[in-house]
């Protein structure tokens, strides 16, 4: 059922999935599984519920929420009210400044390996309604629906894409990290983004250490550490003059790493600090060129730019707040080059000459200026 036939007949509707869910009759159906590719190869398992149960997920979820935002830790970001992945991003930057070691947490299938019965353990400490604790277990052991039909039972993990998903994700990982870290380790400052994290140490043995008791706190729970993302680095600048091999990581979208930068002084020096990430790079390339631009021969600069524009603000405004020169940098030029190869099959006075081509779109670029989003956009 699509959202306009359900808001066709919508009064009726809801007030049907009221009345099963106030009589205790309300089953989720099957959730769809789709899987998207990760930059990796790998593929990444969403779990896509039917529109009714994304409702009565979202009233779960509003009756949950205050409750849970009071007990959260400040330091993890990930699918809460007011904040975001850039206040993430932005703490990890000053935290990397006063400690020079970082342990690198990934986790691996966290979403799907998720243990039911210590999920509802914490969810029972902070709710006092049976009918939240009986419909949170309804979704969580609700089968799975796969592309040829068949269905699988599940029996741990809670499905990636649903609405309640993120917030017992946080449940189940405050308990797991957030306050089992406050309770043995204080001192240590981190920033998590669901199963993201990063640990700041002042020492190479305190990360090890760290690390150590991370993997041991998240086996006992049912959870493990990724083995190829899970890393200690150290964070070299022009003060830590330290050899190590691990001097870079990714966080949300963008790299940290040595970078060389500028003083108010003028005066050249080497930081460690966020830009976007090859790999964000990559995605983004590889979104424009599914789009197939260059044999848009049919359409017009505007079209182009009316079609692109509200995804290069988006990749603008998240990427430009840390590493401008690098990251929007970069992407400008690509997005011009694509631009110039369009241009190229577009126009036939150019002979496919990149030359012309990209003085026609430098042409343009200058009389045009608030045509494309990015040609806007001050690098600096």
């Amino acid at each position: 059922m699509t959202i306009e036939i359900y808001e066709s007949n919508l009064v009726n509707n809801l007030y049907k999935l009221w009345n099963r869910l106030c009589s205790g009759s309300y089953f989720p159906a099957s959730v769809k599984r789709v899987d998207i590719p990760k930059l990796d190869g790998s593929l990444r398992p969403l779990g896509i519920p039917t529109i009714e149960d994304r409702i009565a997920q979202m009233v779960v979820k509003q009756q949950l929420e205050p409750k849970l935002e009071k007990i959260f830790h400040p330091d993890s970001y990930g699918y809460r009210p007011n904040k975001s992945a850039i206040d993430a991003v932005r703490q990890a930057e000053k935290r990397c400044q006063d400690r020079m070691w970082v342990v690198d947490l990934d986790i691996k299938g966290f979403f799907e390996n998720i243990d039911h019965s210590l999920l509802l353990k914490a969810l029972d400490k902070h709710n006092d309604r049976k009918w939240v604790t009986l419909y949170v277990k309804r979704w969580l052991t609700a089968s799975v629906q796969h592309k040829d039909g068949t269905l699988e039972k599940r029996t741990h993990g809670t499905p990636q894409g649903g609405v309640i998903s993120p917030l017992l994700a946080n449940l189940f990982l405050h308990y797991v990290l957030d306050a089992w870290l406050n309770r043995e380790r204080v001192s240590i400052p981190f920033e998590r983004y669901a199963d993201d994290a990063l640990y700041h140490c002042r020492h190479p043995w305190e990360a090890e250490r760290l690390l150590k008791a991370l993997k041991k706190r998240l086996n006992e729970c049912g959870l493990e550490a990724h083995p190829d993302k899970t890393k200690i680095v150290y964070c070299k600048n022009s003060n830590r003059k330290e050899k190590y091999p691990v001097i870079c990581f990714d966080f949300l979208g963008f790299q940290f790493k040595p970078r060389k930068s500028r003083n108010k002084k003028g005066q050249i020096f080497t930081a460690f600090s966020p830009s976007m990430s090859p790999k964000a790079f990559k995605r983004i390339k590889d979104r424009i060129r599914q789009r197939n631009i260059i044999n848009w021969v049919t359409r017009t600069p505007m079209d182009i730019a009316k079609a692109l524009n509200p995804s290069i603000r988006g990749w603008l405004n998240y990427y430009g707040h840390f590493g401008r020169k690098d990251g929007v940098y970069l992407l400008s030029r690509y997005l011009d080059q694509v631009l110039m190869l369009w241009a190229r099959k577009r126009y036939k006075r150019f002979n496919r000459s990149y030359r012309k081509s990209g003085s026609f779109i430098n042409k343009l670029r200058k009389q045009a200026r608030y045509l494309f989003a990015h040609w806007n956009m001050a690098v600096g």
